[in-house]
């Protein structure tokens, strides 16, 4: 902090914590000639002989008067001894103490100049003895104006100017005798002994760290895995138990399992352009004239007669007739020889279209060959609209399908997990697709531009407790062993077969569980891992080695670092194996 009064005198405030090359840039970068160091209380950096000659040394080449405002007594000497002026406050008179008693012992500071107020018969150790009045001749010292402000000797200010006080000294520039410069400085490597405490402090605090982390990743990382190979058999099991929604507890005896079900829904849609086309213009009509030879007619049936709607085609195009004709013999008798039977009926076409306009067209009547027509038709007009045909419909149901079947891995797995999630066990074989519901925005023949089929498909999968599904298959195994000699070391219900006889999404599914079960010694796990905990592999070996129907025994410790059995039972691992 720095306060200056405008006439050349700065006040510079230091803090206890500042380094000596702090001090020296608040020094020379101060734009004041006189600069006033106000000093906290146990300032250690100015406890150093050293640092307070590379002061005095460096505010002379940059041309600054320094005071140092402290009564703390121990700088006293080390100020003398380097020739600054002390005050004990801003409004006393300032000199320059003894130094008698640090002379023997002051270091050197390697330099090419002494170090100087600027008088060359100038005595340090003296000064602090000799009134400031009489050192302002020698070394442009401090004088006491009448305000009693901190003031320099004015005997050497340019021009004459015998204005006795610390501003016209700074206004002179900081020339004379005790400004005087000296030869250019060497750059002073000056340890930092705070840098150096500072490092010492954080190097304990990493090694404290690394302790207390060592102890806590060793209880918290650290796993024991015991893999014990014994004299074992196996036993074949199988159960069929029903998976019940409805029951609460584990009913071993009519094979009954708690279960819970997940079900998701998928929806997929699927749109496409439609495809057809017709013309809903006017349809054509006309009168067509029909006829037969009597030779083709049997007679024995009566006259012939085409109903009204039956469908009579000319190239190619179907028209209808409007009304019943029966034929008959407009010239005579129907015994004539060459006689031949005639009538005339109205004809729509099937549909609208210019096409169904015939002129002088045959036509043929469906399902009679032996009579003909001609006639002319008209009024046919055209009108194209485009409609849904049931290929469309069927194109897009396809499309759905293959969108939804290839979700269903997917839907699978999250099923899975919200078992799991549940605290159920998983029972993959009851993974059950109900039948698709499909849908169509609009029927076949419908005018329109597109068609969306929309499919959902509900899939449905059980979960059941491990612990419910293990014990009814131990309860089967039990019955096939010597519970006093044996026990079983794996029930194989990882390895198990799991199938469902009728799948469905119901309150209840009957499944079929086969499992071959790994049978040993009669080993109390529980018991084992309280006998283990903290001991060394070595140990840990013998001790689980003399047990009976055991062959060898293998300790995994982890990490690496790891010498001993976890305390804690749950970071112990024990397995079995032939």
């Amino acid at each position: 902090m720095n306060s200056s009064n405008g006439n050349g005198k700065d006040v510079v405030y230091i803090d206890v914590d500042d380094e000596i090359t702090g001090v020296i840039d608040k020094v020379t970068s101060s734009s004041s000639k006189v600069v006033a160091l106000v000093l906290p209380k146990r300032a250690t950096v100015f406890q150093s002989i050293v640092n307070m000659k590379l002061l005095k040394k460096r505010a002379d080449a940059a041309k600054k008067n320094l005071v140092l405002i402290t009564s703390e007594q121990g700088l006293m000497p080390m100020a003398g001894t380097v020739g600054l002026y002390v005050a004990s406050t801003l409004q006393s008179k300032p000199e320059i103490p003894d130094a008698s008693s640090l002379i023997s012992d002051m270091p050197e500071v390697e330099d090419d100049s002494p170090i100087s107020m600027g008088s060359d018969d100038f005595d340090a150790g003296k000064a602090g003895k000799t009134p400031v009045g009489a050192l302002a001749g020698a070394t442009a010292g401090l004088a006491d104006d009448d305000d009693g402000n901190i003031e320099l000797d004015n005997s050497d200010l340019p021009n004459g100017d015998k204005s006795g006080n610390i501003n016209a000294l700074a206004a002179a520039g900081g020339s004379g005798k005790a400004a005087k410069k000296g030869k250019k400085d060497k750059s002073l490597k000056v340890p930092n002994f705070n840098r150096f405490r500072r490092i010492g402090i954080i190097a304990a605090l990493v090694l404290i760290l690394l302790i207390v982390g060592f102890f806590l990743a060793n209880g918290a990382l650290a796993k024991a895995k015991i893999n014990i190979s014994t004299n074992t058999s196996t036993v074949n099991a199988a159960v069929s138990p029903t998976l019940s929604t409805n029951a609460t507890s584990l009913d071993i005896s009519g094979d009954t399992i708690p279960a819970q079900t997940q079900q998701q829904t998928k929806t997929a849609t699927e749109q496409v352009s439609a495809s057809g086309k017709q013309n809903n213009g006017t349809q054509a009509t006309g009168p067509v004239d029909f006829s037969t030879p009597c030779s083709d007619v049997n007679f024995a049936n009566g006259a012939p007669t085409i109903p009204a709607g039956t469908g009579v085609t000319s190239n190619g195009l179907t028209f209808i007739t409007q009304s019943a004709t029966q034929l008959s013999n407009q010239n005579g008798s129907i015994f004539s020889k060459n006689c031949t039977l005639s009538g005339s009926s109205n004809v729509t076409a099937q549909q609208g279209g210019s096409q169904y306009n015939v002129n002088n067209g045959t036509f043929a009547v469906d399902n009679n060959s032996g009579i003909t027509g001609s006639g002319t038709t008209s009024g046919g007009t055209d009108n194209i609209i485009t409609v849904v045909q049931q290929s469309d419909i069927d194109a897009a149901t396809a499309k759905v399908k293959s969108d939804i079947s290839g979700e269903a891995n997917g839907v699978k797995n999250q099923l899975e997990q919200n078992l799991q999630s549940s605290g159920m066990y998983p029972i993959e074989s009851t993974f059950y697709t109900a039948a698709p519901s499909v849908s169509s925005s609009v029927t076949a023949g419908t005018q329109a531009s597109n068609v969306t089929v929309t499919e959902s498909v509900t899939y449905t999968m059980y979960g059941a407790k491990q612990s419910d599904i293990q014990a009814l298959l131990d309860n089967s195994i039990d019955t096939q062993i010597d519970t006093s000699k044996q026990s079983i070391q794996n029930d194989g219900l990882s390895q198990s077969s799991i199938s469902v006889p009728n799948a469905g999404a119901g309150n209840t599914l009957d499944i079929s569980i086969q499992t071959q079960a790994t049978i040993g010694p009669h080993l109390n796990l529980n018991s084992l891992k309280a006998q283990v905990e903290g001991k060394r592999t070595g140990d840990v070996k013998s001790m689980i080695s003399q047990l009976p129907g055991v062959t060898n025994v293998q300790v995994s410790l982890s990490p690496f670092w790891v010498s001993s059995v976890p305390k804690n039972p749950s970071k112990i691992s024990i397995s079995y194996s032939k």
